[in-house]
């Protein structure tokens, strides 16, 4: 598989048991993201787009089907293999912040590090770093219930890039923004598109949609629609056929 291919679903089928009824969440979905592109992923509630976001962030497997993440194929993998590929590779950004309440912003970025095992002098330059990128280097060492939502949303963006992952999933990043800091973030994420940073974005708002590059729709567990609305490098990926998976 080519370096240029971030994310490969391929065929994903999502099958829950409810009592003994099985509901299939997600329908035979296909998608392939290439490096440097900013995708929005819309639906209604019931649509699927949270269960693509499980398959995409590695919290869940397909029935089905195979995902590849930056050349990993997903589905073969355990759970201990799962959380270092969710470590690693994806930095997540969630509508409600997820940061720890008593830690200092410093802390909160550094977190991801920890887990990867990294020693505290590499942890704190890397932070560090990550805060100056979302223009935080004076707040480090604040508490989230000192900074505004939209410093700790940009404390989070910061806690998702510290590891340099090969991709970014934002879940309705925007969700708990007024709208000048709603404003703030879809900036620091064209930015760090410009940048070549891949971003996956799961947004019910067209007007936040309209900022990526991409939009896909689902409905019932298909994709309805699949619409680029700015420039990608390169050819434009092969939705229907994408490209081979190993099985």
């Amino acid at each position: 598989m080519s370096d240029r291919w971030v994310i490969v679903v391929h065929e994903a089928v999502k099958t829950y048991t409810v009592g003994s009824v099985e509901v299939q969440a997600l329908r035979g979905v296909s998608l392939a993201v290439e490096a440097g592109d900013w995708l929005a992923v819309m639906g209604a509630s019931g649509s699927g787009k949270t269960t693509l976001m499980n398959i995409i962030g590695c919290l869940d497997v397909p029935t089905t089907g195979h995902y590849m993440l930056d050349g990993i194929d997903v589905s073969t993998l355990d759970d201990r293999e799962l959380a270092e590929v969710r470590n690693q590779k994806i930095g997540f950004v969630f509508q409600s912040f997820n940061l720890l309440a008593r830690t200092t912003a410093l802390q909160n970025v550094e977190l991801p590090l920890v887990y990867a095992g990294l020693r505290a002098r590499e942890r704190r330059r890397r932070a560090l770093a990550a805060l100056d990128a979302v223009a935080l280097s004076d707040r480090t060492e604040h508490v989230p219930s000192e900074l505004s939502g939209g410093q700790q949303q940009r404390v989070a963006v910061a806690r998702a890039i510290v590891t340099d992952p090969a991709l970014i999933l934002a879940d309705e990043p925007t969700g708990n923004l007024d709208t000048v800091s709603t404003g703030d973030m879809l900036s620091l994420f064209g930015r760090l598109n410009t940048e070549g940073r891949t971003i996956v974005m799961i947004t019910h708002e067209a007007d936040v949609a309209a900022h990526a590059k991409r939009v896909v729709r689902l409905r019932d567990g298909l994709v309805i629609e699949d619409r680029r609305q700015g420039p990608v490098a390169g050819p434009p990926p092969q939705y229907l056929q994408p490209p081979a998976v190993r099985v």
